[in-house]
Formats: structure tokens, sequence, C-alpha cells
């Protein structure tokens, strides 16, 4: 009965703590408050990240100009309660490995202009 009580205390401090705190401003902890993302889950996603942000920066060295397999192994390996495009936006807006979220945002962005002309 005290743990679940102590469950309920600290999502009630939670909800306290999110009205007071701009949210909007930390989309990634937001995205990890929302989708119910436990510690070990978003221990997983750094791990991912830095082992991808390595290949990207091995990759660079070796001079690759395409990063598109990084970008479908991130999607692959992410956790199914979380949405790629909206998890990198939000890990890009927060500053996590900058030059490889800007990466995939050119990748992501770059698929959204071939759409649009195939639409057209």
């Amino acid at each position: 009965m005290e743990r679940l009580d102590q469950n309920d205390n600290a999502a009630f401090h939670l909800q306290l703590l999110s009205k007071v705190m701009d949210l909007n401003r930390f989309p990634m902890i937001k995205m990890v408050l929302e989708k119910n993302i436990t510690q070990l889950e978003y221990k997983e996603l750094l791990q991912l990240l830095n082992r991808l942000n390595e290949k990207y920066e091995v990759q660079q060295e070796e001079g690759l100009l395409h990063y598109n397999s990084l970008l479908v192994e991130f999607a692959g390996m992410l956790n199914e309660k979380l949405d790629p495009n909206e998890t990198i936006y939000a890990l890009q807006k927060e500053g996590y490995y900058p030059s490889l979220m800007a990466t995939f945002i050119k990748i992501i962005e770059e698929d959204k202009q071939k759409y649009r002309r195939r639409k057209s």
C-alpha cells in the first residue's frame, strides 16, 4: 500500500512541476513524460544515440555523404512508444547530438520535398 502511495505522490508531483515548467522548451523531456518512458527505456535511447553518433563520426571521417542507413537504424531501434521524426526534432531542439540530428533532419526534409513533388 505504501508503494502505491509513493507512486501516486510522484505522479502528482510531476503534474505540479509540469504546470510550472515551460515543457515546450524541453520537448524531449515532455515526450518522455507523456509517453511514459521508463528510466531503462530512456537509457536505451541514449545508448542508441551514442552508438549511432559514433558510427556517424566514423562515416564522416571516411568521407561518406549519405547517412540514410543511420536514420533507418535509428527508426528501427527506437522504442515503439516514440515517433522517429518527432523524437529527432525534440532531440535537436534540446541540443542532443547536434550534427547527427541536423543530418537526420536534412534527410527527413529532403524526403518531404520528394514526396511533395511526386504528389503535385
